[in-house]
Formats: C-alpha cells, sequence, structure tokens
C-alpha cells in the first residue's frame, strides 16, 4: 500500500496529481490524514477540502509499501511536527520502504538524516533544509528508495517515477501518455 499523508496546508497538486496517476496505474493508494483527531478532512494550502481515505490510526506498517509526502506550507511543516509520521518515516527508511516527497517536503527527510549523501532535490530555498544531500536541481530525482521533486510543476513526473516503482517505466508512461503529458 501507498500512504500519501495530508497535513493542513499540504499542496493541493502535488498531492492529488499523485494519487490520480498511482491509482490509474492499478497502485494500491490511501491518503491519509494527519491530525490530532479522527476527522479525515484536511484543508490544503489554497483552501481546497479533501477528505482522506484514512487517519494516521489506520495506517498498518507491515503494509507499508511507500510513504508519499508533498509539500506546502504550512503542510510541510505540520509533516514535519508530527511524531506519527515520523514514525511511520523511520519505519520506512530502515525496512528499505520506499519514501517520496515534493516541494518543501524533502526538508523531513533531510531533517531525519535521510538525505545524507544521497541524491535530492526540493522547492529552491530549501536546499540547506536536505542536510548532507547532494543536491540535484531537477525536477525530479531518484536514488535508491527515494524519489523527490522541485515543486508542483513537478506533479506529473512526480506521480509517473513513484508509479513507475510499481508498474515499470513502460506501463507508467502509458499512463501519464493517456492524461496527455508532452514532458
Amino acid at each position: 500500500m501507498v500512504y500519501l499523508f495530508l497535513a493542513e496546508g499540504f499542496e493541493e497538486v502535488e498531492a492529488i496529481t499523485p494519487v490520480d496517476i498511482l491509482r490509474r496505474a492499478g497502485v494500491d493508494v490511501a491518503t491519509v490524514a494527519v491530525a490530532d483527531s479522527q476527522d479525515k478532512d484536511v484543508i490544503g494550502a489554497h483552501g481546497i477540502k479533501v477528505t482522506a481515505d484514512l487517519s494516521l490510526t489506520d495506517i498498518n506498517y507491515d503494509d507499508i509499501d511507500a510513504i508519499v509526502l508533498p509539500g506546502g506550507m504550512p503542510g510541510t511543516r505540520n509533516l514535519d511536527a508530527s511524531e506519527d509520521v515520523r514514525q511511520a518515516l523511520k519505519f520506512s527508511f530502515d525496512n528499505d520502504r520506499l519514501i517520496c516527497a515534493i516541494c518543501a517536503a524533502p526538508s523531513v527527510l533531510g531533517h531525519l538524516g535521510f538525505l545524507k549523501g544521497k541524491k535530492a532535490t526540493c522547492f529552491p530555498g530549501f536546499e540547506k533544509e536536505l542536510h548532507a544531500a547532494v543536491f540535484t536541481g531537477a525536477e525530479v530525482t531518484i536514488d535508491g528508495k527515494i524519489i523527490t521533486a522541485d515543486g508542483p510543476g513537478a506533479a506529473m513526473q512526480f506521480g509517473e517515477a513513484i508509479a513507475a516503482q510499481f508498474v515499470g517505466f513502460d506501463a507508467a508512461r502509458r499512463v501519464t501518455d493517456s492524461m496527455q503529458c508532452r514532458y
């Protein structure tokens, strides 16, 4: 299962686009509300309300194939502040699961020390938060089990890169081609 975490203030494009691509590719993905309560409604950075599939307490660590973190503000800060999110990420990192973050969210991985010596990208201005990563400046960067992307404009490529880890590049590209992506 791919779990995409939604914290208050998430960047809507960076969340919904990868979920859409993954579901079109036939990958099991669930959105997860990052909140102190069981409330599954999460408001994005631009006021769009999304009802998540699950709350944090519904996650089964043994089922984690990947975790995806959309950026946005204050969504990224809210992800970083959540001990439950940090624990799920640590479990995933320690158990060689896929971890994906876009825009400002790679900073969460940097703060946890996951990017040390790894190639990574992020939204301009967050480079120092990657803590010892090899900054690429690319739209999407894959280094082992970590995928990072630089911002909302890379959401399609980010989703495709994640899908490719599960269904292969050709199948993932067929999905984005069918969506009229021209990159």
